[in-house]
């Protein structure tokens, strides 16, 4: 059975494409590339009663604890399959559980899909409640030394909010 579970979900990533390496039996390491956050390392490990699904989203916040956190709540409530849980450090991780039953292609793309789009849209906000003061050093750093070689996360020309202030130049809104 279980032998039969890992070829479900190698055939679920090779249909969809995706890298990925099996450390060990039962455990695959997948990459899903994205656009705001360039690649979500995601776990699918096989259990005796479930498939559980792991992704690092983002390390503890700097700053910004309650209204960061109150976030994350918010966008719990309308996720599917997984969910923003904190490790013992406060790291940030997608987190879910499946019934061993319920392993199917589409499910395992369907998973995936949500993973990928949680961690991608949700990125640039994260950023945005919990980093906004790191983000504003380094990025002061950058222009004083002539180091602009692109946009740290959630900073990008015209932007409204605090951090698009950063922003060298006029806004093109």
């Amino acid at each position: 059975m279980r032998s039969d579970l890992e070829g479900v979900i190698e055939s679920a990533l090779a249909a969809a494409v995706l890298s990925y390496e099996r450390p060990r039996p039962g455990a695959f390491l997948v990459k899903l590339p994205g656009q705001h956050k360039l690649a979500t390392m995601t776990w699918l490990i096989l259990g005796d009663q479930a498939l559980n699904i792991e992704a690092f989203f983002c390390r503890k916040p700097d700053e910004n604890h309650a209204e960061f956190y109150r976030w994350l709540l918010r966008k719990n409530g309308s996720m599917y399959g997984v969910h923003f849980a904190l490790d013992e450090i406060g790291d940030v991780y997608l987190v879910g559980r499946i019934p061993i039953d319920a392993v199917t292609p589409e499910e395992i793309d369907r998973l995936l899909g949500c993973v990928l789009t949680y961690a991608d849209e949700s990125f640039e906000r994260a950023i945005e409640l919990g980093f906004a003061s790191s983000i504003r050093r380094e990025w002061e750093w950058r222009v004083k030394r002539g180091r602009v070689f692109g946009q740290p996360p959630a900073v990008r020309p015209g932007r409204r909010g605090r951090l698009g202030e950063l922003t060298p130049g006029r806004s093109i809104r």
